[in-house]
């Protein structure tokens, strides 16, 4: 069969490594642990979604020259063979008898071939963005093809994959001797750890019911739930977990980040209504919150936790991200975009109490072993202005704590025009001088004032180049690919045009 076996055969070797490849990055226990190893500091864990995705583009390509190589080549060059030449070498896997090209098609090892690349064709299309997003609307029934459910549960199709690969190694043209089949080889390890994983993630859910202290419901569609903290549940700020509401899915899991500081009594999460299962459990919230009202009127700040009718939840974690790295850096820059701010505001928390603490009840000695940024800048980016209802709160705690101006907040509304333009002059100036009377901003009723449109990111980073020069600055970003793209590249600039160092962290779930 000449090269076009060589090519087949090489195309499945790689095969073979990237699908017990692929596991790795998911097996989210693992990387939290190596996140805290000496690794951390070489390997960039924080990518980890994008390693497996580059791995996924791998199995394509490798999927696509195997197969087509065997059903445009090898194939047919299997049933044209001279009857000798085939008598004498392959033979024996098709019992004697010379195939027509449909019966190597009807082959346990072809079949499960096609099966494979059919499941695998229907999860990577779910999970490309334009599906997972619900960017692609589509009549019904087949609206539910489309959206995280359906991206979640096709993923879950691997299980049958790696089932069909194995009965797909077993029945190997030309291969008889079991250290010729060596799919089992590559696979064990990656699907030993992936299943361990899975197995303490179960165990661990169970054991991690909390009950619901607080719901609040916001404009703009947040829902800010206070929940009780688990016994040796233990945490960074910046860190993230997986809830589960059973009253909606028993099997869905979906991340969201802490946005309560680890020294605090309970776990807090805000959650917006972007999907079917964030809908979902704001309405179950609403519902209950409603109930809760005795006259019908909905009491935001109700607590609900003892309404007999409303459903558990259950917590999965904690597990590292980007943002829990802040501790590394002289100085840091959050950037949150909307819903984007919550990887960050455990983060704010921290530090302020952080701060209180050493202040109250920690000795200099003691203070300066425990390494924190001394200054932190934070931007948060919002189109809405109902988004500073569920914002406020969070930044008049941090402003009442931040005794010594550690954090320098600046909010951006977006959707008005920028300052200087004659479209928002009048605007500008009842907010300048209620701001000067009462020290609060009239737009976001905190004492950080708000700007309008957005900000102008080469003069931030150009500002904090000459104010912080030599520093090392972490630029931790939550937010649209496309900021995200200018901020690295902002970053880059400005470590090469100035001694000050920015690193670029961006949060991906």
């Amino acid at each position: 069969m000449g090269y076009c076996l060589c090519t087949a055969k090489g195309a499945a070797e790689t095969l073979k490594f990237n699908m017990a490849l692929i596991l790795l990055p998911v097996c989210r226990n693992t990387i939290t642990w190596l996140r805290s190893t000496w690794l951390g500091s070489v390997v960039s864990f924080n990518d980890n979604i994008n390693f497996h995705k580059l791995i996924a583009a791998g199995i394509v390509v490798a999927i696509i020259l195997h197969g087509g190589v065997h059903l445009a080549c090898d194939f047919p060059r299997i049933v044209k063979a001279d009857h000798y030449i085939f008598q004498q070498t392959i033979a024996m896997d098709f019992h004697g008898k010379q195939p027509s090209y449909i019966d190597i098609l009807l082959t346990t090892e072809v079949i499960s071939g096609i099966s494979m690349v059919f499941l695998m064709t229907v999860a990577f299309s779910l999970a490309t963005s334009i599906c997972r997003r619900n960017l692609l609307t589509l009549p019904w029934p087949l609206h539910r093809l489309t959206g995280y459910n359906a991206f979640w549960y096709s993923h879950h199709l691997f299980v049958i994959v790696y089932i069909l690969l194995i009965i797909h190694s077993i029945f190997l043209f030309l291969a008889h001797d079991w250290i010729q089949k060596s799919t089992w080889m590559y696979l064990a390890v990656p699907v030993i750890l992936y299943g361990g994983e899975r197995t303490l993630r179960a165990l661990r859910a169970s054991r991690y019911r909390v009950k619901v202290l607080k719901g609040t419901t916001y404009p703009g569609k947040v829902l800010a739930l206070h929940m009780t903290k688990p016994r040796g549940f233990h945490y960074k700020s910046g860190m993230y977990i997986y809830i589960q509401c059973p009253e909606i899915s028993p099997f869905e899991w979906h991340p969201f980040s802490l946005t309560s500081a680890p020294g605090d009594e309970y776990l807090s999460v805000h959650i917006r209504n972007l999907g079917d299962w964030t809908q979902d459990i704001g309405s179950l919230f609403q519902k209950a919150l409603n109930v809760a009202g005795e006259d019908g009127a909905c009491d935001s700040s109700r607590d609900v936790a003892t309404l007999p009718r409303f459903s558990k939840i259950y917590i999965d974690g904690p597990y590292g991200s980007a943002a829990q790295d802040h501790s590394k850096y002289d100085v840091m820059l959050l950037i949150g975009l909307g819903i984007g701010a919550t990887p960050f505001i455990s983060i704010l928390k921290d530090i302020v109490n952080d701060e209180k603490t050493r202040c109250s009840h920690i000795d200099d000695e003691e203070a300066g072993k425990t390494r924190r940024p001394s200054r932190a800048y934070f931007y948060w980016v919002t189109r809405e202005q109902g988004s500073f209802e569920w914002f406020k709160s969070i930044v008049n705690e941090v402003a009442e704590l931040d005794k010594k101006s550690v954090i320098e907040m600046h909010n951006y509304l977006s959707s008005v025009y920028e300052e200087g333009d004659a479209r928002s002059a009048f605007i500008s100036m009842v907010q300048a001088l209620h701001h000067a009377k009462r020290g609060l901003d009239i737009v976001s009723g905190t004492p950080v004032r708000t700007h309008f449109a957005r900000p102008n990111w080469s003069k931030v980073f150009s500002r904090l180049a000459a104010i912080h020069d030599g520093a090392r600055i972490g630029v931790f970003y939550c937010g649209s690919n496309r900021l995200g793209k200018e901020l690295d590249m902002l970053s880059k600039k400005f470590t090469r045009k100035s001694s000050t160092r920015f690193i670029f962290h961006k949060e991906h779930y």
